[in-house]
């Protein structure tokens, strides 16, 4: 009796310890995870419905459906939803603690559900919720790090964290100081690319997809290199074939980077498939291609974006473009109908809307020197000296137009590494319009002090990002004012 006693508590126990809540990323986690990061959401979803299904205990899919909705959400800025995910939080949060607290992913779990709230949130400008949200996802990774030193997904969530705090603009530097919050873009990029080495060929492999695109961005958007181009391109070629994002993401780097004619050419051969979830910044950003190309059908994916976004975001700076294809074309009528919808659709969220509408709101550009700014932005830089030289500058009437000709000269000639000549446009555009509102001078004293960072001659580097910070009450202040302090940074380094 004793004997089978034992054997039915062996047996009960058993059930019990198989039962356990835990966290496995099995095949089926990965495979969603991979889903997720190709943009394939509902086949993802099937995943995770599997794994739910024959592993209830496993508390990964609640991360992964996070990931959904944090991917989601940052590819379509649906605002309805967005409301919805922030309610979700807090139950995700609940579920992941009922899972083994000795597991390495019960901390780094709700770091990263706290960590992509944030992401979102700063999407939507709700700035002060998701700096909360990230100092809260660094507080559990760094406590998760200092228990699991050897758990390699800690640095990727560090490093991104460092970028994050690093890039935090000037206007919410007193919040994040008071929070305790300080960050380095350098160091965290540095983080990121040593996780992407470390996890190939490992356990962590799967996370490729994942750092690229976080490289992606932070060379791009924050570091602003000039070499992002030939940087990102390569680590981009690791992601898998058959990824939407991908594509988007060769897309937009390109764009971004003055290669408008491969950026299109990387948008039209994307993967196709009702497996993929729409994205219509496909649409904006082949658009934004086709116009700095001249091309004759931009205006219909301008046009299909602004149909079929399900964001407020950007639809400013896509009428303005609209306005500006008509323009070239010399129909007023259409210009101005669209930069009436500059001004009375769409919201100001971003950058790029809250100038659109100030252009609107702004004299008429003059042609020549609008061609010459979208063959820049698209990396035609022959063409777009062609059009500034053909202008004289005492032929132009009012002084934003005169000093939008130096400062066009000054990116030109920096674009295509003819410093001299930058500089000297540089200079001319800041003393003709550091007392102006427009950004042309503070930029050019911060593209100034990139150039000297370049050829390595600090002390003038240092003395142009002072430059920029000295102007104020000028458009794009926050971010220049950022850059330009993250130039000083990296001077005292």
């Amino acid at each position: 009796m004793h004997y089978k006693y034992f054997i039915t508590l062996l047996f009960f126990f058993g059930i019990h310890q198989a039962a356990k809540a835990n966290f496995v990323f099995n095949s089926n986690s990965t495979a969603a995870y991979q889903a997720i990061f190709d943009l394939r959401f509902n086949d993802a979803r099937k995943y995770i419905r599997e794994e739910k299904i024959n592993n209830p205990q496993n508390g990964i899919p609640v991360l992964l459906e996070n990931y959904i909705d944090y991917l989601f959400l940052l590819t379509s800025e649906n605002k309805i939803e967005f409301e919805k995910f922030k309610n979700r939080k807090s139950g995700r949060i609940d579920a992941i603690k009922k899972n083994d607290k000795n597991s390495p992913y019960y901390l780094f779990a709700q770091a990263e559900i706290y960590l992509q709230s944030g992401m979102i949130k700063a999407k939507f400008g709700e700035y002060m919720s998701s700096t909360y949200d990230f100092k809260k996802a660094k507080d559990l990774l760094t406590e998760n790090n200092e228990k699991f030193k050897d758990f390699l997904p800690n640095q990727k969530s560090l490093g991104l964290i460092e970028v994050i705090f690093g890039a935090i603009p000037t206007n919410m530097k007193g919040i994040a100081s008071v929070l305790g919050i300080e960050g380095n873009i350098t160091k965290g990029n540095k983080q990121l690319e040593r996780f992407r080495l470390q996890i190939a060929n490992s356990k962590f492999s799967y996370y490729n997809d994942e750092v690229v695109f976080l490289l992606c961005f932070t060379h791009v958007d924050v570091i602003q290199g000039r070499n992002s181009y030939s940087y990102v391109t390569p680590l981009l070629n690791s992601m898998n074939d058959k990824s939407l994002l991908k594509a988007y993401l060769q897309g937009y780097t390109a764009f971004r980077t003055g290669h408008a004619e491969a950026a299109i050419k990387f948008i039209e051969a994307a993967p196709k498939g009702s497996q993929y979830a729409d994205l219509p910044l496909m649409n904006y950003l082949m658009g934004n291609a086709k116009l700095c190309s001249m091309d004759s059908d931009a205006n219909l994916y301008l046009s299909k974006f602004a149909n079929e976004t399900l964001s407020t975001n950007y639809i400013k700076d896509t009428y303005l473009r609209l306005a500006f294809y008509y323009l070239i074309r010399n129909n007023i009528s259409q210009y101005n109908y669209y930069l009436t919808l500059v001004r009375t659709k769409g919201s100001v969220i971003n950058e790029k809307d809250k100038q659109a509408l100030k252009e609107a709101n702004d004299v008429k550009p003059n042609l020549i020197l609008l061609k010459a700014r979208l063959y820049f932005d698209g990396g035609s830089y022959n063409n777009a000296l062609a059009q500034l030289k053909s202008i004289q500058v005492n032929d132009l009437k009012s002084q934003r137009d005169k000093l939008e000709l130096y400062y066009r000269f000054g990116r030109t000639y920096d674009m295509m590494n003819d410093f001299d000549d930058a500089l000297l446009y540089y200079q001319r555009t800041i003393n003709l319009g550091k007392n102006q509102s427009y950004y042309f001078a503070a930029y050019s004293a911060l593209k100034s002090g990139n150039i000297y960072e370049y050829i390595k001659d600090n002390k003038k580097a240092a003395e142009y990002y002072n430059m920029a910070l000295g102007m104020k009450n000028h458009e794009y202040q926050i971010g220049i004012d950022t850059h330009a302090k993250e130039g000083l940074r990296r001077l005292s380094e």
